[in-house]
């Protein structure tokens, strides 16, 4: 029988109940006011006082209103049928509801419950199965969408039957499992699973090598992120974190996408919204919107659920996960999400950290992040979640807890500058202040070598090395005036600044410069460090300034031709001869 309540208090959208039975730690219940009934969450118990945080306004809400405790946690539903949807943070379908805005309440179905899907059977009869074993498979957008035993089947079984090919509805009964007593399980096409709680039905969960590319200059070739991997954008507000993280989720090497706009600028999402369905995937030249899930909880809908919004988001990845396949779930903003977590700590009267924030917000957010991974399958076949959020920093100072909580979880660090966004050189990622751990492992390492070329990780440091000496050189040069140095700083800067605009500068607006492939980066870099190792003889800072400023003019046309077009061979050329009248 289901434990009730009844209201005992009020403080905002916490509410505390009075139980008249068990209650669990992260339990959902329903707070009825009137005839609507309104989503909440266990956060805190204490004797026979629940405190539930809900999902709604609380306007309204009185004392002695019942309370309905269900007996399990915030769960999501995983089944066909969740590519290309938009959902709030709770899982409902954003376009299954009426009006303009959420009504107080309003709950409506992640998927379709009414829709058939083509299923054929991978597994057979008297296989032995456990959580995560693929039984079938239905063909979902493009994405072969697997039909598994579901992650709460914690022991091992024996098929008994699957379904034959044809079509079913996702209530159906795919498959009979036995257990070892002999008792006979249903399977449908349907599961749920806790938010909170990570999916861990694997073999293993080795360190990731693969490089994952993203067509994002400063990224694949300074700092490249890892398939499996984690990594943050920190910036300042019109530093362009958010036009980066869509060129990110066009051009990045995925086969699902999860967006999670979490306490996002509603002007923002609806650019998601408008955008991707009409954009072209460079992978598979379907819609992009057919790989993508986006859940959606603004800035101007109810704090709390801002906080489940990051966990559902990666709970659907780790699902796709477990099909064998490559996910990318993006969180904007993760700083709202802990803004969140700051406001539920304050009105619990929890002792506060620095800044407000809850004193365990660092083991928080690197929980969250160690969801993510490349992983081993039982069937023997790999996935992997790669998680990319971006931090929002009030003023962007970049030592506030979030970042620096962040900092310790994350293996990449993107830091946009306000002072290069200022200058508009996009992305505003400053090349000092940001760096990627993955190059440092040997599995990494192995790979670039491998797929790149041998001591890439060698010659990405030698470029490095060039933009810190150039900017010390300007530093110099700012301080002295241009005659007070000898033309060698000059040249110094200027040799940082061909690597500044030629690599690290990309125009996302720009359809042959938004995408550049790893082979073209490779080359351009190589071209540009070739022209960096070079000597020259100037006769003056002058000269020096007009030489570089040329050089730049001819690279930045090739980025904008077309890869090995005649165009685009021309500009070598031009550049080739234009250095060699130069050097010494």
């Amino acid at each position: 029988m289901k434990t009730t309540g009844r209201v005992n208090g009020i403080i905002s959208n916490i509410v505390i109940v009075k139980a008249d039975g068990p209650v669990g730690q992260n339990e959902i219940c329903y707070v009825w006011t009137g005839d609507t009934k309104m989503m909440a969450e266990v956060i805190k118990v204490i004797g026979d006082a629940a405190y539930v945080q809900v999902f709604d306004s609380t306007r309204g809400l009185k004392i002695g209103d019942r309370v309905e405790f269900e007996g399990h946690m915030l769960e999501v539903t995983l089944a066909p049928g969740l590519l290309s949807r938009n959902y709030d943070g709770l899982q409902n379908d954003l376009e299954k509801m009426d009006g303009l805005f959420i009504a107080r309440g309003s709950i409506t179905d992640p998927v379709d419950y009414d829709a058939e899907w083509e299923f054929s059977p991978l597994a057979k009869a008297g296989d032995k199965v456990t959580a995560a074993s693929w039984l079938g498979e239905v063909k979902e957008q493009w994405v072969m969408h697997k039909i598994m035993v579901p992650f709460t089947m914690t022991d091992s079984y024996t098929v008994k039957s699957v379904a034959e090919a044809g079509k079913y509805k996702i209530t159906d009964t795919m498959a009979v499992l036995t257990d070892a007593e002999g008792r006979d399980h249903e399977v449908t096409m349907v599961q749920k699973w806790p938010v909170k709680q990570a999916v861990r039905c694997y073999t293993e969960k080795p360190r990731p090598s693969r490089i994952m590319e993203t067509g994002v200059r400063p990224i694949d070739t300074f700092n490249p992120m890892a398939e499996g991997g984690t990594g943050f954008i920190p910036g300042p507000f019109g530093a362009g974190k958010t036009v980066l993280q869509h060129a990110i989720s066009k051009q990045a090497d995925a086969d699902v996408i999860i967006m999670v706009a979490c306490g996002e600028r509603a002007n923002e999402v609806v650019e998601i919204f408008k955008e991707f369905p009409e954009l072209i995937d460079p992978h598979t030249g379907h819609t992009l919107m057919e790989r993508t899930i986006i859940i959606c909880n603004t800035s101007n809908m109810p704090v709390a659920a801002r906080e489940a919004s990051v966990y559902t988001g990666m709970t659907i990845g780790e699902y796709y996960r477990s099909m064998g396949l490559k996910v990318l779930v993006m969180a904007d903003s993760t700083s709202r999400w802990a803004q969140a977590l700051r406001e539920m700590s304050n009105r619990l009267e929890e002792l506060p950290g620095q800044d407000a924030f809850p004193m365990d917000l660092s083991a928080i957010i690197s929980n969250f992040y160690s969801r993510a991974g490349l992983v081993k399958l039982v069937g023997g076949q790999t996935g992997s979640v790669t998680f990319l959020g971006t931090v929002s920093p009030a003023g962007g100072n970049l030592k506030e807890p979030v970042t620096e909580s962040t900092k310790k979880a994350a293996r990449c660090f993107y830091a946009l500058s306000q002072g290069r966004a200022d200058s508009k050189r996009y992305p505003a990622i400053d090349p000092l202040e940001s760096y990627s751990k993955y190059p440092e492992n040997p599995e990494s390492r192995e790979y670039l070598d491998e797929h790149i070329e041998k001591d890439w990780v060698d010659l990405v440091y030698a470029g490095k090395t060039i933009v810190q000496r150039g900017k010390e050189a300007n530093d110099q040069i700012n301080i002295l005036g241009d005659d007070g140095v000898p033309v060698e700083y000059h040249e110094r800067f200027w040799k940082s600044e061909l690597i500044d605009f030629v690599i690290l500068q990309q125009d996302a607006f720009d359809d042959i410069d938004a995408n550049c492939p790893m082979e073209r980066q490779q080359m351009m870099y190589k071209m540009v460090l070739g022209i960096c190792n070079q000597e020259f003889a100037f006769a003056d800072f002058e000269a020096c300034s007009q030489f570089f400023k040329g050089l730049i003019n001819l690279f930045r046309q090739m980025n904008y031709s077309e890869w090995k077009s005649e165009k685009f061979e021309g500009y070598r050329k031009q550049i080739e001869q234009y250095v060699s009248e130069q050097s010494k």
